[in-house]
């Protein structure tokens, strides 16, 4: 199977378990049956909101779901037979260092489910803790050769967390430090992963604010041979103005295919279900629309 990916992406994410139940929830701990009950119903109300979404025009051969298997199992089976794109998590959720969920039984959890992407949460800053970052190349690369040995794509989320001293030298300017030096980090986190020989089909891309920059990222995902290699907007739970910047930014620029979007989209309006403020019907109305808005936002800009 060639490296990489060659269609649009429009991904909704609500892979989220420990945060999610600790913030949604305010669950500390592993949740017991009736609380992973609540959650998981939880889960289908945002997954009505994408099948909604499709039912009002969202398109079907590029929208996709990304969920756990801890509290989605059965929306998973169900994306799954549906014929969307479907992906699952591989990291244990909640950990600064990567590693896997399910330890050295993690192919059996990817087989059984069949994603068409599994997915990696992957903090890593090329100035931070060497040896942590030493590890974690090191188990990326096993399930990078594993994946493609049984051709299966491999969709990676990076993030690169601000060093102290890298922070100070923008004044603790968390927004300074994202515009200004963050793009540069994941230029050389990516080459580095690459150089280790981790290779994804598609990159999971912070927001950047600037299109020279998802530009020069692109260039270095796709670099080396690996023309069919793609990236994604992520949304970080940003406000819906932030996210909508960081897609007109990506857009349009070779090799970006979409986005892999989650709070932003469902956050508010599963609050209000919970709650009680809104209906089912309501909570799964505002889910659509904000994911065909963000789709609309992207293919108007491409």
């Amino acid at each position: 199977m060639a490296l990489g990916y060659d269609r649009k992406l429009y991904v909704l994410a609500f892979d989220h378990r420990g945060s999610f139940q600790k913030k949604m929830f305010g669950i500390a701990g592993d949740p017991d049956a009736e609380e992973s009950a609540r959650i998981s119903d939880a889960k289908s109300v945002i997954f009505d909101g994408f099948n909604r979404a499709l039912a009002e025009g969202a398109p079907k051969d590029a929208a996709g779901v990304l969920v756990d298997e801890q509290f989605g199992a059965d929306i998973a089976r169900k994306a799954r037979a549906d014929g969307c794109v479907l992906a699952m998590p591989v990291e244990k959720s909640g950990q600064d260092e990567f590693d896997f969920e399910y330890g050295d039984d993690f192919g059996r959890h990817i087989e059984e489910f069949d994603p068409s992407f599994s997915k990696v949460l992957v903090r890593y800053n090329p100035d931070g803790d060497a040896a942590m970052n030493a590890r974690q190349s090191e188990r990326l690369l096993r399930l990078s050769d594993w994946l493609h040995e049984q051709d299966r794509k491999f969709l990676f989320e990076l993030l690169v967390p601000a060093e102290p001293h890298q922070l100070e030298s923008v004044g603790g300017d968390a927004d300074r430090y994202d515009s200004e030096v963050r793009p540069g980090l994941m230029l050389r986190t990516i080459a580095a992963l690459q150089e280790a020989g981790i290779e994804p089909d598609i990159w999971k891309i912070e927001g950047i604010d600037r299109r020279e920059d998802c530009e020069a990222i692109a260039a270095q995902v796709r670099s080396g041979g690996r023309d069919g290699v793609g990236c994604v907007v992520l949304g970080r739970g940003a406000n819906a103005e932030k996210v909508e910047h960081w897609l007109r930014q990506g857009a349009g620029v070779p090799g970006y295919l979409g986005f892999a979007i989650g709070r932003t989209i469902w956050w508010d309006a599963l609050a209000g279900y919970l709650d009680g403020s809104v209906s089912r019907d309501e909570a799964t109305a505002t889910i659509s629309a904000n994911y065909r808005r963000n789709i609309e936002v992207y293919e108007s800009a491409s």
